[in-house]
């Protein structure tokens, strides 16, 4: 049967409603109690639901509870770790797509421009090519991955691999697709802004029978940068089925299309741009392109078999695939005949690049079964976890570069005015490919999991997984191969004390694993004097902490003091002249703190934001022993984002907001130091249901900065976002 509790719509409770009845009216069918005695075939007894129509609050981002750090749907302040939530929605609201972008700013994460993929860091470690998950599963190899389907992500902070295998220990970033739910809503929007951005959503929810909802997400956007050359194009849509026959049994299906071109922009470092060159200056050819590409089926399907007991089988295919042939990096010569580093040249004034061509595909299959229940022991209660994972994974690059006038035959003008760029021939042709290989990555893994509630005040988190893996590589040129295989146990602890409900202190202890082969992209070499590691690499981290609730829960905070080690990094002992023979022994720290607040200071302000410091350093390094003790390169010590929301009625509210990154060593001997940025931001927006519409503006200020090495930051820009709910 259905309820409602009963109670005065306030100024929050309003909007509830309306949209309650904009689902039952348009999108979903009557939301109305069905008949128990029924005894047709199509008659259901629903799942009774609880709407707190005071509860709900489209200004409060705070989601109930996180899956990504165990697996199963738990409040955060029962995780014995760092968690961070994103709404896709708030970001994208200023035209935010990019998933590097919208993760600037989180405390203790580094994101910085990459063309071919994510670029981003977590807690001083690489998180772009191993750490990456959509709906818990992992999404390998070199893409850019697209937002355009994503509803949240969630971000692990430190070791993973008790939950998801092999990783570089700085932690995991989840995302959270949109699916075919029985509270969700339909809408469709368009949008419009700076730089020819403009792009559309369909997304429709609609239940087609008591026990049956389907959903169809699709999207369309097309957007020029603020960078002379530079455009793309991405087209999405994602169809998904949800069956729940609402007495135990539910099966969920989703397919997922999603295509993006781009004309790249992967530009020289600022250091060999000559001096007045203008920041919107690109020097992509016009016959340069990327192409993205992501085909993924999951199905889930879900049996409680009794009350708190339910079985879990996720299945899923993956296939995402990267084609692109570029000019990259760049050289200026000056106009003495002089590059940056002070070599002489031999085309004052002109510039000149490399080119790199690359065709790879990823491949992954999964299988995933968990088993979920609860128990008690005496007074002691227990909520545990016990999953066997079974995965395959396949990538096959075929990859070139060049120098750009490697054919002397063909007049080919690639040394260029930066001022002017004129180019008046095409590409020369592709010649032949000398990387073509193909890497196989095999694993079974079992673990387990139990959340333990000792007393009302104390609970116990254990876990722990066993991983057995193989690497295969082969290179299809000389058909040359060679294997690797190991088997790892990973455990992960912590302990978690609630004095009095509002405060959650913890500590907890968690490793990950890295195996020589699964460190970053799949490859292993196929050189029959290669040496591979005896051990992988492992990182470890201690962290302690306290999450709490304020101002009767309206308001909620985080706090973590963190050391998280990485040891046995590879290194070749003497590259000059034994470039095939490595070992294992470097080690690299991060200390760290960060905080972050989240919630309703007031009856008309909301905030959300934080703050974070590190110190990522080389502990130990065999081969250079002058780098111990200095600074990694591209990581930046201080960063965070603060947004400040006013919302004063029904349907108008505002914002505005900063993103701030601190300065970081260009390089790992600590010579020169990048200064970093602080970027304003600010968001108007009227929500009179069933409209939504924002105007947004990013970089308020028209600051001057730069996201990294090779790509300034955005200039201001403006959109508007327009949204009708049915």
């Amino acid at each position: 049967m259905t309820s409602t509790r009963a109670s005065r719509p306030t100024r929050r409770s309003r909007p509830a409603l309306l949209t309650l009845a904009c689902l039952g009216t348009f999108g979903a069918g009557p939301l109305q109690a069905q008949d128990d005695s029924a005894n047709t075939p199509t008659a259901a007894t629903l799942k009774t639901v609880t709407v707190d129509a005071q509860a709900y609050d489209p200004d409060d981002v705070r989601p109930a509870t996180v899956s990504t750090a165990t697996k199963t749907a738990t409040p955060l302040r029962d995780i014995p770790a760092t968690v961070d939530t994103i709404e896709v929605g708030k970001y994208k609201s200023y035209g935010i797509n990019d998933l590097s972008v919208m993760l600037d700013g989180i405390p203790g994460i580094d994101a910085s421009y990459d063309m071919r993929g994510e670029g981003i860091v977590i807690r001083g470690f690489d998180a772009s090519s191993s750490d990456m998950y959509r709906d818990g599963i992992r999404e390998s190899g070199q893409v850019r991955r697209s937002t355009a389907n994503i509803e949240r992500i969630e971000i692990l902070k430190g070791p993973a691999s008790v939950l998801y295998g092999r990783g570089s220990g700085g932690g995991v970033v989840n995302m959270v697709s949109k699916q075919a739910r029985f509270d969700a809503i339909s809408s469709i929007n368009l949008r419009a802004g700076s730089w020819d951005n403009r792009g559309g959503t369909i997304d429709i929810n609609r239940i087609i029978h008591p026990n049956v909802v389907v959903r169809l997400t699709a999207d369309h956007e097309e957007a020029d940068s603020f960078r002379k050359g530079i455009e793309s194009r991405n087209i999405m849509y994602s169809p998904s089925i949800l069956v729940d026959t609402h007495n135990g049994f539910s099966w969920l299906a989703q397919y997922t299309h999603d295509d993006v071109w781009r004309r790249p922009d992967r530009a020289p470092s600022y250091d060999n741009l000559p001096d007045g060159l203008s920041r919107r200056q690109a020097f992509a050819h016009p016959d340069d392109y990327v192409k993205d590409s992501l085909r993924m089926f999951r199905s889930v399907l879900t049996y409680d078999f009794a009350d708190d007991w339910s079985v879990k089988w996720t299945a899923a295919q993956r296939k995402a695939n990267q084609d692109f042939d570029h000019l990259y990096a760049g050289s200026y010569c000056n106009l003495e005949g002089r590059l940056s580093n002070g070599r002489a040249c031999s085309n004052p004034g002109k510039m000149t690049f490399t080119r790199s061509w690359q065709i790879t595909s990823n491949e992954t299959r999964t299988h995933t079964l968990d088993l979920t229940g609860k128990f008690d022991t005496g007074p002691i209660k227990h909520d545990i976890l016990v999953g066997v994972e079974y995965t395959d994974e396949l990538r096959h690059p075929r990859l070139a570069t060049s120098g750009a006038t490697s054919d002397p035959s063909i007049a080919y003008p690639l040394a260029i005015d930066p001022f002017n760029p004129v180019w008046s021939l095409p590409k020369v042709p592709r010649g032949a490919v000398p990387t073509n290989s193909e890497h196989e990555a095999h694993a079974v893994a079992l673990y387990a999991q139990n959340l333990i509630t000792l007393t009302p005040q104390w609970k116990l988190l254990l876990g722990i997984r066993q991983d057995d893996y193989e690497f295969k590589s082969t290179n299809l040129n000389t058909g040359a191969s060679r294997k690797y295989d190991g088997r790892n146990v990973s455990p992960r602890a912590g302990l978690i004390w609630q004095p009095i409900d509002e405060h959650s202190l913890y500590m907890s202890y968690s490793r990950n694993f890295a195996p020589y082969g699964g460190n970053g992209f799949l490859n292993i070499s196929t050189n029959e004097d290669a040496v591979f590691n005896e051990e992988p690499e492992r990182s470890e981290q201690y962290e302690i902490g306290i999450k709490s609730d304020w101002l009767d829960g309206q308001l909620s905070s985080q706090l973590a003091v963190y050391d998280l080690t990485l040891l046995n990094i590879r290194y070749r002992p003497d590259p000059e002249n034994d470039p095939y023979t490595w070992a294992v022994g470097r080690k690299e720290r991060t200390q760290g703190v960060e905080f972050s607040l989240t919630g309703r200071i007031s009856r008309h302000w909301y905030v959300r934001g934080g703050l974070g410091y590190q110190e990522p350093k080389v502990v130990k390094d065999v081969t250079t022993p002058a780098n111990e003790g200095k600074y990694k390169a591209s990581r930046s010590r201080k960063n965070g984002n603060f947004f400040l929301r006013y919302s004063p009625n029904d349907s108008w509210y505002g914002e505005v907001g900063l993103t701030y990154k601190g300065p970081y060593y260009t390089a790992i001997d600590n010579l020169y130091e990048r200064s970093g940025y602080t970027r304003w931001d600010a968001l108007i927006g009227y929500r009179g249901l069933p409209w939504n519409i924002t105007l947004a503006v990013t970089n308020l200020t028209d600051k001057d900065y730069w996201r990294s090495s090779s790509m300034p930051g955005t200039p201001r820009t403006v959109l508007l976002n327009a949204s009708y709910l049915f």
